[in-house]
């Protein structure tokens, strides 16, 4: 009889024990989200409990997003957006030398049809002098 208790005491403690746990993992995400600061904390929390009725499916991706904002440097795309700015200011640049450098062939073309044309004149050949072909 006192194995009984003994083994209904222990299922007891062993269920508390996996209840509590599954709650305490659920909140995993929503803890890291507060100790980053992270803009989402309440909907990370919210969509932890949810993740309790689909049996923790979704939790991965709650550990993702919570994972991802840093309070230093937000979402990690500043990097991005001033690498863009500068390809952005480059192609300003490019587009402007293309447009200059185009307006400079303009002006030479006209230039060109400006200027009389002068037609090169070959040399004509004096019979008494012998081509090198000829020695």
């Amino acid at each position: 009889m006192l194995l009984d208790y003994v083994a209904l005491g222990l299922l007891v403690f062993v269920a508390l024990v996996l209840f509590y746990g599954v709650i305490v993992i659920h909140d995993i995400p929503y803890e890291i989200a507060k100790k980053r600061n992270h803009p989402h904390q309440d909907a990370i929390h919210v969509t932890g409990w949810i993740s309790l009725l689909t049996l923790h499916v979704i939790w991965p991706f709650l550990w993702i997003w919570a994972t991802l904002w840093r309070e230093d440097r937000g979402w990690g795309m500043t990097q991005i957006k001033q690498e863009q700015s500068d390809l952005h200011h480059d192609i300003t640049q490019l587009n402007q030398q293309l447009n200059d450098l185009s307006q400079q062939v303009a002006q030479l073309k006209q230039l060109q049809e400006n200027q009389p044309q002068v037609q090169p004149q070959t040399a004509a050949k004096s019979p008494s002098q012998p081509s090198e072909g000829d020695v």
